[in-house]
């Protein structure tokens, strides 16, 4: 998928909504656990259910490494399917990957050749020669960690040089320089809202994706506020609130209802040009 049949689907469907499949066996309904694959079966039932709500789905691939093979079997079942039903949906390997150069080039073969997934998070911490060989496969995007929701990001990530810039400003600054550089989308958190107003002055174009709406305390409307570009240019995450919406047989219904939901809330934010 390229950038402008993103944005396509974004203004089809009126909504900008990415949905995390995090899926944790302890938290599934229970009913689902005597079948073969349990969380497949979780993933094919709330894709479904949701597949017009959303553009993207993210799965984290740590909730399926935790279970071995058997979770590595359902997460590329669950892109397969994705890829073979609904191709018109974005894909993020949310991986945070990031090592020497070989290394990440086996890492990209590994989410963009072999499992097709349009996107794959990662750390630039290494530097644009760990980060360049994903950018060099074509009409696929990596999504560089910028500015975390997460409580210890602040450690490092806004110190400030000698000259006053922070560490977030130096990695989208830099990275704008990189090969391939226009494949490159950030991964922002939506507890930093204050942050997006010179973000989008260094980083204009490129599409964020923004964790942390919701069960992490972040606002939608602060987000959008800030964060909003002509083309939208925001992907919002949100895993826990809408996929363990229920932990009943009623877990798919209620999925939607959370799905609808925010759709509904981004489709106003979209008609009304904020």
């Amino acid at each position: 998928m390229n950038k402008q049949q993103l944005i396509d689907q974004i203004k089809i469907k009126r909504s900008f909504l990415c949905i995390g499949l995090d899926v944790d066996l302890e938290k599934i309904p229970k009913h689902l656990l005597v079948l073969k694959d349990p969380i497949f079966e979780f993933n094919k039932r709330i894709i479904d259910a949701t597949h017009h709500l959303t553009v993207a789905y993210k799965p984290n691939t740590a909730f399926y490494e935790a279970y071995g093979i058997k979770g590595w079997k359902s997460l590329e079942k669950t892109i397969h399917y994705i890829n073979k039903n609904y191709p018109e949906i974005f894909t993020i390997a949310d991986a945070k990957r990031g090592d020497i150069g070989n290394t990440s080039t086996r890492y990209a073969k590994a989410f963009f050749d072999d499992l097709n997934f349009d996107s794959v998070t990662v750390a630039p911490y290494m530097g644009s020669d760990s980060v360049e060989p994903f950018l060099a496969f074509a009409d696929k995007f990596t999504i560089l960690l910028a500015l975390t929701s997460n409580k210890g990001g602040l450690d490092f990530q806004i110190l400030k040089d000698e000259n006053g810039t922070t560490l977030y400003e130096k990695v989208l600054k830099e990275s704008q320089s990189w090969k391939n550089s226009e494949r490159l989308m950030y991964v922002v958190g939506a507890t930093r809202p204050d942050y997006f107003k010179k973000i989008r002055k260094i980083i204009p174009n490129n599409f964020i994706l923004v964790p942390g709406v919701g069960a992490q305390g972040g606002d939608l409307m602060e987000v959008c506020k800030y964060g909003l570009t002509d083309e939208i240019g925001l992907l919002i995450n949100s895993s826990r609130g809408i996929i363990y919406a229920s932990d009943n047989k009623d877990f798919v219904e209620k999925a939607k209802a959370k799905a609808m939901e925010m759709q509904k809330e981004m489709e106003q934010i979209i008609l009304s040009g904020l």
